[in-house]
């Protein structure tokens, strides 16, 4: 969708002329993220004078101010602070339409499924199965990937559908079907003194200082702060801060298929229950999408 055709997204009256573009912001998001108009417009591939023009030109037309401007520093005001933030909703929902349009076309009939690398196997095992010998399959292309990303893919339309868990990943904006409910289980390390025990509590979960729970990346990458457990990317690297004692980890009973013999599992009663769902944009009308949704419930 080239960027002098897409008039859309941002309303600020009633008339046709008054329509934020997609140009627009892409611009100020560019000038948002680096609050500097040099760094922003050498992302852009663009000259600076125009690119500020573009920002005074929007700031105008919204009747608002976007930046404080220094001679020191630029700054986001709050109304620059709400517009950033739906300016990013607002563009990662047209390149998410980009790339369902593109994938709905006849010479690509394929589905593109995201799941998270380690949770789900064994369903996502039987589903690939009883999808292939259905009347109609079509290609799936699975993407094994981190905690956070099959609901990122799924949302900006990189995938056609997801397994997704709560209340981990969030589905609000999804059409969802429950596929599987699961209690959670903590993850020490073999010869741990908790090892043998029947059942823990959260609480005491927490109360491991010689064993912080991980610290898992947010959506935009960055982590946590505020608390002590590692930083980890995949469940790989978790299991082996855990045989190394350096960690533990509360996760989906279902796991423990995957550990090895240097991990204990003790049950927690009161941690939340883990369900993992099966994800896909609404209001779709593809047919694949439809038949691996039905597979998938009927599994």
């Amino acid at each position: 969708m080239g960027d002098d055709t897409a008039r859309v997204l941002v309303v600020v009256s009633a008339g046709y002329d008054d329509l934020v573009e997609t140009r627009e912001l892409r611009y100020f998001v560019a000038v948002a993220e680096e609050l500097h108009f040099g760094r922003a417009a050498q992302r852009l591939s663009m000259a600076q004078p125009p690119l500020s023009r573009a920002i005074q030109q929007l700031e105008r037309r919204l009747g608002v101010v976007l930046l404080h401007r220094s001679s020191r520093a630029i700054t986001l005001t709050q109304a620059g602070s709400v517009l950033l933030r739906e300016a990013r909703l607002a563009l990662e929902a047209v390149e998410a339409a980009e790339r369902r349009t593109r994938r709905a076309a006849p010479d690509r009939p394929g589905v593109v499924l995201a799941a998270k690398a380690g949770a789900s196997s064994e369903l996502l095992s039987k589903l690939l199965a009883a999808y292939a010998a259905a009347p109609g399959a079509v290609a799936v292309e699975v993407v094994l990937c981190g905690p956070v990303e099959p609901e990122r893919l799924l949302r900006n339309g990189s995938a056609d559908v997801a397994l997704l868990h709560r209340p981990y990943d969030t589905t609000a904006g999804f059409d969802t079907e429950d596929l599987h409910t699961e209690q959670q289980v903590v993850v020490l390390p073999a010869g741990h003194p908790f090892a043998n025990r029947p059942h823990m509590s959260m609480a005491e979960v927490n109360a491991l200082t010689d064993l912080p729970l991980p610290r898992w990346p947010r959506p935009d990458g960055s982590y946590p702060d505020g608390r002590p457990g590692p930083q980890v990317r995949d469940h790989t690297q978790l299991t082996q801060l855990i045989t190394l004692g350096r960690a533990c980890a509360v996760m989906p009973e279902s796991l423990r298929a995957q550990l090895r013999d240097d991990h204990a599992i003790v049950p927690v009663p009161d941690a939340p229950a883990v369900t993992t769902v099966i994800a896909w944009p609404p209001h779709s009308r593809s047919k694949a999408i439809a038949d691996l949704v039905r597979t998938a419930i009927r599994l």
